[in-house]
């Protein structure tokens, strides 16, 4: 059942008495919504890319694996753009943004496309193997910095449940032959990421780092990456607005690959 905005409305004042807390409702693309904690761990640019990135770097799938989902944006974002009959598997340890993933899924009507996990990445077990596998790992270590109180956002920034290195391995265990692990990392943490992957067999056949404002240096990287040996590319820099602070071209594809054309037109009529 498709869900109307008066029904996703009552669905979040319910969730923030659940909650105790603000619950925002937001577009995941131009017809799929998602629900956040206002002073959570938000969807961001790092999603919405890893999510392009995938789908550009792989072919059409009907069953793809996301690790570390967290609240189920990259998944569903990637779920979106595939085949009605296609299938997302995804796993998550947090208990609070594994309660946020279920309601999104419930709220974009997609249950039975989805099976959303309970548990550590590291210990997943599955039967099946995937073409496409894709994931979001923490970027710090947890001594790099002041870990916050708010454990969702903590385990989402910080190497509390394993690191890059745990998401490539777990993502080899996963693969099927001929699959595509996508995922991003900081960039200036890049040699990290690139050690980790090719460590575990990896070849990293494309890669690209996202610039967030013309003339500044580079913010993260997004990563595509295969077993074996293969040529590899290292891809222009995307840039994600101009100097004026203008959405790029590149954006306003990307946007259009989710279906938000009107934000598209209206941008490059500026």
């Amino acid at each position: 059942m498709v869900h109307d905005r008066e029904w996703l409305e009552q669905r979040r004042i319910e969730l923030e008495a659940e909650f105790n807390e603000a619950i925002t409702l937001d577009g995941l693309t131009a017809t799929w919504n998602i629900f956040q904690r206002r002073r959570g761990h938000r969807h961001s640019i790092d999603d919405v890319l890893t999510a392009w990135y995938a789908l550009e770097n792989s072919p059409p799938v009907d069953h793809f694996l996301d690790l570390g989902t967290g609240i189920g944006t990259v998944g569903m974002m990637i779920l979106s753009c595939l085949a009605p009959t296609a299938r997302l598997t995804c796993i998550e340890a947090q208990a609070i943004s594994h309660r946020l993933l279920l309601e999104n899924i419930r709220a974009n009507a997609i249950e039975e496309r989805v099976t959303p996990l309970l548990g550590d990445l590291r210990e997943l077990k599955h039967n099946d193997r995937f073409l496409l596998v894709t994931g979001s790992p923490p970027y710090f270590a947890p001594s790099a910095g002041i870990l916050s109180a708010d454990s969702q956002r903590a385990h989402a920034r910080f190497e509390l449940r394993g690191d890059v290195r745990d998401y490539a391995r777990a993502a080899s265990r996963h693969l099927a032959v001929g699959g595509t692990f996508v995922f991003c990392f900081p960039y200036a943490q890049k040699n990290r990421a690139v050690k980790a992957v090719r460590d575990d067999g990896f070849a990293i056949v494309k890669q690209r780092d996202v610039v967030p404002k013309e003339g500044l240096v580079p913010l993260f990287s997004v990563f595509a990456c295969r077993l074996g040996q293969h040529d590899e590319q290292e891809e222009a820099p995307f840039v994600v607005r101009d100097a004026g602070g203008r959405p790029t071209q590149a954006l306003d594809a990307v946007r259009a690959r989710f279906g938000w054309e009107q934000i598209c037109r209206q941008s490059s009529n500026r």
